[in-house]
């Protein structure tokens, strides 16, 4: 970006991400951390893709769309801690203007994505469980690669809308984002350009591509849990329960660290306790989905047996992972 004048200042270039700078003694502990994170994460993730892509018996639609959720949730952390470990390594804690809105592109898209892909599997557990007839002919191949296809469009051609709108914002100082990431509120908060249009798109497209999503699910799971309860048997409850059990620890996770964020963010006193949830939110969340879903679902856990098996530490490992799923 071109110096601009604005009245008497000059258009910054670059942005400082205070990241964790109040912690300077803590920096190399920090690093390694994340590190073990990002790289616990990734793998975790990647590895729940491959067992469904290997597996046959996880060729269907749950595990289908858990594999577009591992999916995303690699994309996600990877817009974050790279540039977040190479800041704790180098202490080059700036970032271009440019490179923020990208980043936040990327991340709200994502964001966006995932409130759509929680809602296409909490459906796909209603019509499974409300309508298990039905469920096949309903949840075919071609409708749950249209669900698919939809969640990532519409989460990434949604915010393209909000990202031009912040790209025409002039910053002029000051430029230190209190945070270890691109987030929109601070970063609008840093624009000397009226921001009335930023926050009115900003409250449009969050009522229109996030609550619709959030809406599906509340509704889907609502239906869930009363058919659940009108069965008669306590196992084939528990049975009902177990196979959905996992998805909604995951949903409550979600949107609940995404409202305490949000609403939290509005009081100043409380930033650096944003900061803290906010990191919960972007780290670990992506880090326990794989395994929420790994350690409390049968099928996962066979899968990933026979592939160790295959790999010649057969004995142990599947003595180790068939006690757990005992």
């Amino acid at each position: 970006m071109a110096d601009r004048d604005w009245g008497n200042q000059t258009a910054i270039k670059e942005f400082i991400l205070l990241g964790f700078g109040d912690f300077p003694d803590l920096q190399i502990l920090l690093f390694l951390m994340f590190q073990v994170i990002y790289m616990a994460t990734v793998a975790g993730n990647t590895l729940i893709v491959v067992l469904i892509v290997a597996n046959q018996r996880l060729h269907t639609p749950m595990y289908f769309f858990l594999g577009n959720l591992s999916c995303l949730e690699t994309c996600y952390t990877s817009t974050i801690l790279p540039r977040l470990l190479a800041s704790l390594v180098t202490g080059d804690k700036t970032i271009s203007v440019s490179g923020c809105i990208t980043q936040l592109y990327f991340c709200s898209s994502l964001v966006c994505t995932e409130c759509y892909l929680l809602a296409a599997m909490s459906y796909d557990r209603y019509l499974a469980i409300c309508k298990p007839l039905h469920y096949p002919t309903l949840m075919n191949s071609r409708f749950c690669l249209q669900l698919a296809a939809g969640s990532w469009l519409n989460g990434f051609l949604a915010v393209i809308i909000l990202v031009s709108f912040l790209s025409q914002l002039l910053f002029c100082g000051p430029n230190e984002i209190d945070h270890f990431y691109c987030d929109p509120i601070p970063l609008r908060e840093l624009s000397c350009s009226d921001t009335h249009q930023v926050i009115l798109m900003n409250f449009i497209l969050a009522y229109v591509f996030t609550l619709p999503p959030f809406l599906l699910t509340l509704t889907s799971y609502m239906c869930i849990i009363s058919t659940i309860l009108r069965i008669p048997s306590t196992t084939g409850r528990q049975k009902a329960f177990s196979t959905c059990s996992s998805h909604l620890i995951v949903v409550t996770i979600f949107y609940g660290s995404i409202v305490i964020v949000y609403l939290l963010l509005k009081h100043d006193t409380l930033r650096d306790l944003n900061k803290v949830l906010s990191l919960c939110y972007t780290v670990l969340t992506p880090l326990v989905n794989p395994l929420i879903y790994s350690l409390r679902n049968r099928e996962v856990k066979e899968a990933l047996c026979k592939a160790v098996s295959k790999c010649g530490f057969h004995q142990n490992v599947q003595i180790h992972l068939h006690n757990n799923v005992t």
